[in-house]
C-alpha cells in the first residue's frame, strides 16, 4: 500500500477502503468514475484505497501544494475554492458524496488548482498515483478502465469549463446600453 501523504497527516485514518466498498458501491448513481463498475470491481478498486475522516473547516487539498492523490467523497461536502488575483479565495464548487476532487495533480504531478474544505463531518476514500500504478500492473482490465473514465471526467469538465469561458466572453462582447 501506498505511504500515506503527509498532507492528509491532520486526517483521521481509518484504514483500507475495503470495509467501505458496499457504501462505495451505493455512491455509482452520483460518481462519474464509477459508472460503469461491477460490484466486484468496485470492491477490488477499494482495496487499492484508503479512507479518512474530515470534520468541518477541515482543508483537505490546499490550492498550489503538490499532490499525488485524488479522493472520492463517500459522506459530507466540501467546499472548493480558488484564489482570485487578489489571493481571496473564492466558492467555485461544492461538491457531495460520489464527487472526486484531485484527479489532475494524481496524474501530471503539478500543484492542486484550487482548496478543497470540508464543510460537514466527510469520510474521504483516497487512491495515491502509486497505487493506481500497481492496479494497472496488477489488474491491467481494471486500470484501463479507471483511466477511460477519468480522461472522459476530465475531458467533460473541459469542455464545460470551455462552454462558461465562451458565455463569459459573449457577456463582455455585448454592446453597452446607449445612454440617454
Amino acid at each position: 500500500m501506498a505511504e500515506r501523504p503527509q498532507q492528509l497527516a491532520h486526517l483521521e485514518f481509518l484504514g483500507d477502503a475495503l470495509r467501505f466498498s458496499t457504501q462505495i458501491h451505493a455512491l455509482i448513481p452520483k460518481c462519474a468514475l464509477l459508472e460503469n463498475f461491477s460490484p466486484e470491481e468496485v470492491k477490488l478498486l477499494a482495496h487499492f484505497m484508503d479512507v479518512y475522516r474530515a470534520e468541518p473547516a477541515i482543508e483537505i487539498i490546499r490550492e498550489g501544494e503538490g499532490g499525488d492523490f485524488m479522493l472520492m467523497i463517500l459522506e459530507g461536502k466540501m467546499e472548493v475554492q480558488k484564489r482570485d488575483r487578489w489571493n481571496t479565495p473564492q466558492l467555485i464548487a461544492t461538491v457531495g458524496a460520489g464527487q472526486t476532487l484531485g484527479e489532475m495533480s494524481m496524474i501530471d504531478g503539478e500543484p492542486r488548482f484550487a482548496t478543497c474544505v470540508a464543510t460537514e463531518p466527510a469520510l474521504i476514500a483516497v487512491l495515491h498515483r502509486e497505487s493506481l500504478a500497481r492496479i494497472i500492473v496488477e489488474q491491467p482490465m481494471l486500470g484501463a478502465k479507471i483511466l477511460m473514465e477519468l480522461v472522459l471526467m476530465l475531458s467533460q469538465r473541459l469542455r464545460a469549463t470551455g462552454e462558461r469561458m465562451l458565455g463569459l466572453i459573449d457577456e463582455r462582447a455585448q454592446p453597452a446600453a446607449p445612454l440617454l
